[in-house]
């Protein structure tokens, strides 16, 4: 087993998830426990993970040097790096900040660091570099900021790096972390499956007799959630589809066909797009938007429950990126509150079913696929529960919300035409808040800036902006221009997360 010390990074379960996938045992563990934890589990290795804080703060997160003298290897990424480096005698400062993929060159191609090419895309994120290597460390990997951003003692098998192995988008990535646990570590391979069975059977010990609300929105991750929890409870399954008027066009008739056509179930809609109108009126602050949002959304599925005997429990297609961007983990920082995770009311009545919450979306799409759920279906391009409030920067108006469904359209209807709608994690417009001047019929116009933002993405945990040809661009521009009221101009989007998250809001 691979033990991974979590700091609160925003991608240590993601250490443990590529782990896994090659068939390697992990654990978890704060870094205040790490000691008594590794005396009862007897790990092979340990990998300290990035995180949020900074090491020349006073109450930083740290280990206990005993660790580094233990006779294991120790893998540090990012903060786990440089914590290392700092205590066992280097030097970490404040440094040019690296956001994204940046270039990595290898000086040597050794131990965990024996891989394909010398010169690969990395994924960075930090404000602190390590600017003086501990005793018998050497470097053996740079990018253009950072000197040390590839070590090793091979004397005491301590590696660090920089930037972050466990990223979709670092390249050769999963390699380095495999050289680590079996050539470093010694872990042997066992073929991981996906076993939608298990989540069946843990569902059925769960629930009972029980019925459970469904909450439903004709995306994948509840699409699944829902087909699980039917296979496991037949009709004690409820869903529910809340309409809230801030879905995109044919969603409520999607539904519709999900749970009529290829699952039969007691398929409830409930029509509040009044309600969270009037809830959002006046609201521009982002986290109180999503926080308003989720209550709303619990209030009437508790409602709902009241309506359904013996239903007691409340199914949500929770994921794990939405787990931790809303501080999923003791020393994680909170980025933002995903309705179903940070937005849920402390009194809330029904008992949470989270099937999928420590899944990843790909993940999610091959379970669908494995539980009979056809490729368009499973496919379906990602799209936030909290809807287009969440791409209306500022408050949600009837006029705005008018204006974003147009360009919206305009957006997947050219994406579509250029065949590139499948090919695409997610893309859609935003209305800005921000205005600009433009001439309208040789008159002057004073009016709000739409952004485009189309990403791909395996996991959501990094992502890459989508090269879209810039005549496709150019046709979608003139359309929102000419075709949505009151638009000045027209943006594109093109930041990789991290920094930049999927949404703006």
């Amino acid at each position: 087993m691979i033990l991974i010390i979590d700091f609160g990074s925003q991608t240590a379960h993601l250490i443990g998830r590529r782990l896994r996938t090659l068939g390697v045992p992990v654990g978890y563990c704060n870094p205040e426990d790490a000691l008594s934890y590794i005396k009862d589990n007897q790990p092979n290795g340990i990998i300290l993970s990035g995180g949020p804080n900074d090491i020349s703060h006073d109450a930083s997160l740290s280990v206990d040097k005993q660790l580094f003298n233990l006779g294991l290897p120790v893998l540090g990424i990012c903060y786990g790096w440089q914590l290392m480096a700092h205590l066992l005698g280097g030097t970490v400062k404040h440094s040019k900040k690296e956001y994204g993929p940046e270039e990595l060159a290898l000086d040597k191609r050794t131990s965990i660091f024996n891989l394909p090419r010398k010169k690969f895309s990395v994924i960075m994120s930090h404000g602190d570099t390590v600017t003086k290597l501990p005793k018998d460390f050497i470097a053996v990997g740079s990018t253009k900021q950072v000197r040390f951003a590839a070590v090793v003692n091979e004397k005491k098998k301590l590696f660090g790096v920089q930037f972050h192995p466990e990223a979709d988008h670092t390249e050769h990535g999963t390699e380095l972390l495999q050289n680590f646990a079996i050539d470093i570590c010694g872990e042997s391979l066992s073929p991981f499956v996906l076993d939608p069975n298990k989540i069946i059977h843990s569902i059925i010990d769960t629930v009972g007799k029980n019925k459970v609300i469904c909450a439903v929105s004709g995306g994948v991750d509840s699409t699944v959630t829902a087909f699980l929890i039917g296979k496991a409870i037949g009709n004690n399954l409820i869903p529910v589809y809340v309409d809230s008027g801030l879905m995109r066009p044919g969603t409520e008739k999607r539904v519709h066909h999900i749970f009529t056509k290829l699952i039969h179930a007691n398929l409830v809609v409930v029509d509040a797009r009044k309600q969270f109108m009037a809830a959002l009126k006046g609201v521009t602050d982002p986290e109180v938007k999503r926080k308003t949002i989720g209550k709303l959304y619990i209030d009437i599925f508790q409602e709902q429950s009241l309506k359904q005997k013996d239903a007691s429990f409340l199914g949500q297609g929770t994921i794990y990126s939405d787990v931790i961007e809303s501080k999923g983990s003791k020393h994680a920082s909170h980025i933002k509150s995903h309705h179903n995770v940070g937005g849920l009311p402390k009194d809330m009545k029904l008992t949470l079913l989270e099937p999928l919450r420590n899944f990843y979306k790909d993940e999610v799409r091959a379970i669908g696929r494995l539980i009979g759920l056809p490729n368009e279906t499973v496919q379906e391009q990602v799209f936030p529960g909290p809807g287009y409030a969440v791409r209306i920067r500022g408050e949600v108006t009837t006029e705005r919300l008018e204006q974003i469904k147009r360009a919206d359209s305009i957006v997947v209807d050219e994406m579509k035409k250029a065949g590139l709608y499948d090919k695409t994690y997610m893309c859609f417009a935003i209305m800005t808040g921000t205005h600009s001047t433009a001439v309208k019929g040789d008159a002057r116009v004073f009016a709000e800036v739409v952004a485009i933002r189309s990403v791909d993405s395996q996991d959501v945990m990094t992502s890459e902006w989508t090269r879209i040809p810039h005549d496709v661009l150019h046709v979608m521009a003139s359309r929102i221009v000419n075709e949505v009221p009151n638009i000045s101009r027209v943006v594109y989007d093109i930041t990789t997360k991290p920094p930049a998250t999927m949404e703006w809001e």
